[in-house]
């Protein structure tokens, strides 16, 4: 069978690694090309290298598809050029259309509807996939940007209530359970045991120094014992919606 081609859209650098790290290696492992799309920090900026880094620790050939909008509070990420959420979101939509057409891929995979975990950036991007999936197979849309092309999967990447639970005691200790995100089983469509490609993974998150140098939260993450920490890496879960009859499979 023939391995699908397989395209990222993400927020920030070092989102491919954290929620689709173990997806990505093993895809390029099963021969499978992946292509990343990143909306915000610039080509030439230090988290672009790292981006870069990261996606040789996962195997990927390509190089990353830098958008080059600004990280919401964080200007220097691509300086001169305005907020991924504050400009035109049809201008967007063309953006990735064009990339879609140009490398068509069977199957996109993007953020679940409230971005994981609410984060502004990571909710507009998967509005952005999802609006130019569907624009990228009309023909009468976009013309300028090649010949229509038609997705056939989108995979949304989500936690499941099982990974928040397994961390709240070290991460959310005085916050309610109800308050976490965390979606249960029945809404979840596919687990994908990525547990042979944690050791990638887990170096794809680390390429990305000053994040986890920044955030106390991904720093914390991986300062957790080796088994715990394969076993929350070991997993990719997603929500699936087919934009043809039959699909594709990861």
């Amino acid at each position: 069978m023939t391995v699908p081609r397989l395209m990222c859209v993400h927020a920030h650098p070092d989102d491919e690694s954290l929620w689709t790290g173990g997806t990505i290696a093993r895809h390029v492992e099963r021969g499978g090309d992946v292509s990343v799309v990143t909306a915000t920090w610039a080509t030439g900026t230090s988290r672009h290298r790292e981006l870069c880094n990261a996606l040789k620790e996962l195997g990927v050939s390509r190089d990353p598809i830098m958008l080059g909008y600004a990280d919401d509070g964080v200007p220097v990420s691509a300086p001169g050029s305005g907020k991924f959420c504050d400009v035109s979101f049809d201008s967007e939509v063309r953006m990735l259309v064009g990339h879609i057409r140009r490398l068509r891929p069977e199957v996109l995979i993007t953020y679940d509807p409230v971005g994981i975990y609410g984060h502004r950036d990571h909710v507009h991007a998967h509005r952005l996939a999802l609006a130019a999936a569907d624009a990228a197979g009309a023909a009468m849309l976009h013309r300028s940007t090649g010949p229509a092309w038609r997705v056939r999967s989108v995979y949304m990447s989500t936690i499941a209530d099982w990974m928040v639970e397994d961390v709240a005691d070290d991460f959310f200790p005085t916050i309610s359970r109800y308050a976490l995100p965390g979606t249960p089983p029945s809404d979840i469509d596919l687990e994908l045991d990525v547990s042979a490609w944690v050791k990638r993974k887990a170096a794809a998150v680390a390429a990305h120094r000053s994040e986890v140098e920044r955030s106390h939260m991904i720093a914390k993450l991986m300062a957790l014992p080796t088994q715990r920490l394969d076993r929350l890496f070991g997993t990719e879960c997603y929500i699936r919606r087919d934009l043809v009859h039959g699909g594709c499979e990861l």
